[in-house]
């Protein structure tokens, strides 16, 4: 595997690029920072009241192609909060919808396919993803990007594991039983799936980059289902196929899963710069089962955002401490922004973070 030490830093598509020199950027490079830079996965969206007006009546799916749509929605929690970095407003299942696969995001449910793949021929359903079938995505990259000026934008992507899922339950999926069914029943069959979608994820990050991302991040929602032999022979060498087809664009990219406390060293390993720790795992045990060698990022509980702010101050302030020990930390949560979480409760973690770990500055 590839050593993120040995990465270049300097090439002219890193300085060119639109935060490129951001707080960000630097810390998910494990440079000196005079802050920690700090995101919210799912900051853009329902917590916000700004967002739930501006999606009023439009449906999810439509909401993210239409790139006025997307710009503005990506710079609400930039402008709201003050966080170091937006992430493209969007969704995993974005770039399949875009090759033919009929699905729609159920309001309450999420991403339902509507004929499920269980057979050979359904990898027919699963063509190559060409620029050209997402002009919407590039655009509204480079809108989001001449709106942020220095502070950089993250593009993202789904991991082959979690979008097999989807396609191979037909929606969310608790058990994920027909998936490991498929898995250990046809392993060929898997891992042809796998590889057709990890080139569709490779794509869709690289049309993200080009059009000005300046950093990707990998969600692998549900590899925490997963055993660690199951995960290293069939899941890890497909995300190790997108997230090295993205590398060579100079860009930091961050590989995050829910529950992946005992995957993380093969996460990492799987070719990243940082590696997204949820709320289970300690960041100090997260350096510790990487090896030291990768920038963190996380990982406060979404639902102290909840409790008094007495108790979340003290936990966040421990973040960052803990974080202290990683040769690089990003501060985000150990997964996304709950709906009902009140945003000025964001703001002042953003604030508070800034302030402990840096003194009085301002946000990248």
């Amino acid at each position: 595997m590839t050593d993120p030490a040995a990465r270049p830093t300097d090439t002219a598509l890193q300085t060119a690029r639109p935060g490129a020199g951001s707080v960000l950027v630097r810390a998910a490079r494990r440079e000196p920072v005079p802050h920690t830079p700090v995101w919210f996965m799912r900051q853009a969206g329902r917590s916000l009241p700004e967002y739930r007006q501006l999606r009023e009546g439009v449906p999810m799916l439509e909401a993210c192609r239409t790139p006025e749509l997307v710009a503005e929605i990506t710079m609400q929690p930039v402008r709201r909060h003050g966080v170091d970095a937006a992430i493209l407003f969007s969704d995993i299942v974005v770039p399949l919808q875009a090759v033919g696969v009929d699905l729609d995001i159920v309001p309450g449910v999420g991403p339902v396919v509507a004929e499920p793949f269980r057979t050979r021929a359904d990898l027919d359903r699963l063509p190559p993803l060409q620029p050209e079938q997402v002009p919407d995505v590039a655009e509204s990259v480079r809108r989001t990007v001449a709106m942020l000026g220095e502070t950089p934008l993250i593009g993202f992507a789904g991991a082959p594991f979690t979008l097999a899922s989807y396609l191979v339950e037909g929606g969310p999926s608790r058990n994920h039983e027909r998936t490991k069914a498929l898995m250990h029943g046809d392993p060929r069959l898997w891992s042809d799936l796998c590889a057709r979608l990890a080139g569709i994820a490779a794509a869709f990050l690289r049309v993200q980059v080009e059009a000005g991302a300046a950093a990707v991040q990998l969600f692998d929602s549900w590899a925490g289902a997963l055993s660690r032999a199951d995960y290293r022979r069939l899941v890890a060498p497909h995300s190790q196929t997108v997230l090295a087809a993205v590398g060579e664009l100079g860009v930091p990219r961050i590989h995050f899963g829910v529950g992946t406390g005992e995957l993380l060293a093969d996460m990492a390993e799987a070719g990243t710069e940082v590696i997204g720790v949820d709320y289970r795992v300690a960041l100090p045990d997260a350096v510790e089962r990487t090896g030291g060698r990768y920038a963190v990022q996380g990982n406060l509980d979404p639902a102290l955002l909840f409790a008094p702010w007495e108790a979340l101050e003290r936990r966040v302030v421990e973040i960052v401490q803990e974080g202290r020990q990683a040769p690089g930390h990003i501060f985000n949560l150990g997964h996304g922004v709950l709906p009902d979480t009140d945003p000025t409760v964001l703001t002042r973690v953003v604030e508070l973070v800034h302030r402990v770990s840096g003194g009085d500055v301002e946000p990248a």
